[in-house]
């Protein structure tokens, strides 16, 4: 059985956590989990991230209705990053963008790559 204790978190408790769309393979988010985050993802299925700004448990649509479905739980070679390979519901950014990784820097410039979901 999995221990989330066996995951290097760090100082503050905390791991990165990297949201991946299960079909198209596009990175949406990254965030932040604790161990007690961890368990409630692992349990639920609803991906569960720790707020630093809130201090609180966030999970993902709660409130937003665009929630994340697990359906597969990774972690790399060091154990001190995880990706989670989900079904998105809704845009993953808070910015009503499908990723938060909308941003490229090209020559300098940078340059938006999508724009808000509608």
């Amino acid at each position: 059985m999995f221990d989330p204790s066996t995951l290097k978190y760090d100082e503050k408790g905390l791991i990165p956590a990297i949201a991946q769309d299960v079909e198209t393979g596009d990175v949406l988010m990254m965030a932040w989990m604790n161990k007690e985050a961890v368990q409630m993802t692992l349990g639920t299925k609803r991906v569960t991230y720790w707020s630093r700004s809130r201090q609180s448990f966030w999970i993902k649509g709660e409130t937003s209705g665009h929630t994340q479905e697990l359906v597969e739980f990774t972690f790399d070679c060091d154990a001190d990053c995880i990706l989670v390979k989900i079904r998105q519901e809704g845009p993953a950014c808070h910015t009503n963008r499908r990723s938060c990784f909308y941003s490229a820097v090209r020559d300098g410039e940078v340059h938006e790559l999508m724009a808000p979901m509608k």
